[in-house]
């Protein structure tokens, strides 16, 4: 097919939405699936909690969408899992701080998370929303057929095409397979982080960001759910004010969740435990192999040996576009260096190891767009 040329961020024509939309799926990738072995192991939860628990889950049929025409799967059984969140203000989130984008979903935060055999060790990539892409031709759930385009933005493949769209896009830039793909929302992520009673976050600088709403001074805090939303989404109180520092903040939440879900008191509780799987699945969409309760637990048992201080980080290099300087595309020679080390299984250049604390990131490596646009 010929390709077109898109630079807006959202398109015309937007699909109708699976069932939840969802974000920050990251929180419940090794630690969620544990909490809901807990949840029925201890306690004596039984058949009731089993069929609740289930029937809280989402599920969109990404591989009948896609096809055969994909990436082959890694043979040594490797997993790259595709994390998606959503930044919809519709629904429960028309509540929440940052603006309103009128109705449409975009994927306000991406990573692929590679976990080698053996799954006691992982990495976490980010691909940072504002960066331009090309899309290739893809069939959305609904069956409608998008054309391939250049020069796209990230975020807005979500909106014009769906999961499997951007699923597409994801497996034709790394050339790696999703094996899964995982979504959670924003009012979703919110209940989760209360049913876990908080998280606590150590900043060596304060925040203060008006648009997330966040305010949050130097030292220790344990945020609840709205105050956790408003620290992963927050841009304009760190560096620069680009995505870039943004998604510094997002990996470092991540690793504070898998490490607070492991400490002694948030999961040896079945009752604390039961309620976050319950906050958990209600949250959670991903593709039909694990949208089952038994594949989620039998796919969290294979990552009972992943501790946070095995999983590194790092964000898709990219450098400033030079059509739109608000914008970046991918670095092309080490974004390829990036994707063949997870091919390889080999260490990936440049990825930083498990924090002790969090702290504020340095200025990115673009200047932001307007506020009120792009929040």
């Amino acid at each position: 097919m010929a390709q077109t040329d898109e630079t807006s961020t959202a398109a015309a024509d937007t699909p109708a939405r699976p069932r939840r939309r969802r974000w920050a799926r990251r929180i419940l990738l090794i630690g969620g699936g544990g909490v809901l072995v807990l949840a029925l192991a201890a306690g004596g939860w039984g058949y009731w909690a089993y069929r609740h628990l289930e029937g809280n889950l989402g599920t969109v049929d990404i591989d009948r969408a896609l096809g055969t025409d994909r990436p082959a799967p890694l043979p040594d059984g490797a997993q790259d899992i595709l994390v998606l969140g959503s930044d919809s203000r519709d629904g429960e989130n028309g509540s929440l701080a940052g603006g309103d984008t009128g109705g449409t979903a975009r994927s306000d935060t991406t990573m692929v998370v590679h976990i080698p055999q053996g799954r006691a060790a992982a990495t976490v990539v980010s691909i940072p929303r504002d960066t331009m892409v090309s899309r290739p031709a893809c069939t959305t759930l609904e069956g409608r057929q998008l054309p391939a385009a250049n020069r796209v933005m990230f975020n807005s493949i979500y909106t014009s095409g769906g999961p499997a769209c951007v699923v597409r896009t994801v497996e034709s830039m790394t050339g790696l397979r999703m094996n899964h793909y995982v979504e959670i929302d924003f009012s979703g992520f919110e209940r989760l982080v209360d049913a876990m009673g908080g998280v606590e976050v150590t900043m060596d600088k304060p925040i203060t960001d008006p648009y997330s709403g966040l305010q949050l001074p130097a030292g220790t805090s344990t945020l609840d759910g709205k105050r956790a939303l408003a620290f992963v989404r927050t841009r304009h109180g760190i560096g620069d004010g680009s995505d870039l520092g943004r998604i510094g903040l997002q990996q470092k939440f991540l690793l504070a969740v898998l490490s607070q879900l492991q400490r002694e008191g948030t999961l040896s509780n079945p009752t604390k435990a039961y309620g976050v799987a319950d906050a958990a699945t209600k949250a959670l969409t991903t593709d039909q192999d694990l949208g089952s309760l038994t594949s989620l637990l039998t796919f969290a048992q294979s990552l009972k040996g992943l501790q946070p201080e095995r999983m590194r980080t790092v964000m898709l290099p990219v450098v400033e576009d030079r059509i739109d300087h608000n914008r970046v595309v991918a670095d092309e020679a080490k974004a390829a260096a990036l994707w063949q080390s997870l091919r390889d299984n080999r260490p990936v250049p440049g990825a930083s190891p498990s924090p002790s604390h969090t702290t504020a990131p340095s200025a990115g490596a673009h200047a932001s767009a307007s506020a009120a646009a792009h929040n």
